[in-house]
């Protein structure tokens, strides 16, 4: 349990664009794939079973490019609590060498699985993600 995670994704033909490089899309299903993968592997299971998460707003910076076949490591990091039914998350893409390509905050929001409404983060539901004190 902690407030980063990590994890890599490789260029693949279908992830190419016209001008030969990842398309900004794939970037965002990336960043969707990452923290889910975080939710998944530190959330409490029952929380997994009972709660979901969406989108509510990308704030992204592009400042390199992957082409066909490079690696990149993307590292999602929870800096601060929920606000009410949100929380934001930082994402980072960086290269082989640790250059720093892609950077983005995030805000997801809380949805009750059986309602599909939002709700407030509960403290147990966000404790696994905070970084100690």
């Amino acid at each position: 349990m902690a407030n980063t995670f990590a994890m890599t994704f490789t260029a693949r033909a279908e992830h190419i664009d016209e001008l030969g490089h990842v398309n900004n899309g794939v970037w965002v299903n990336w960043m969707e794939e990452v923290a889910t993968a975080h939710w998944r592997n530190d959330g409490d299971p029952a929380h997994v079973a009972a709660y979901a998460w969406v989108v509510t707003r990308h704030e992204i910076d592009y400042r390199g490019n992957v082409r066909l076949g490079d690696t990149v490591t993307a590292l999602t990091e929870i800096r601060e609590g929920p606000s009410g039914a949100r929380f934001d998350r930082h994402i980072t893409f960086t290269d082989a060498n640790g250059k720093l390509l892609v950077r983005a905050r995030t805000t997801w929001a809380m949805i009750d699985r059986a309602t599909g409404r939002l709700l407030r983060v509960p403290p147990e539901v966000a404790a696994p993600f905070l970084q100690a004190d």
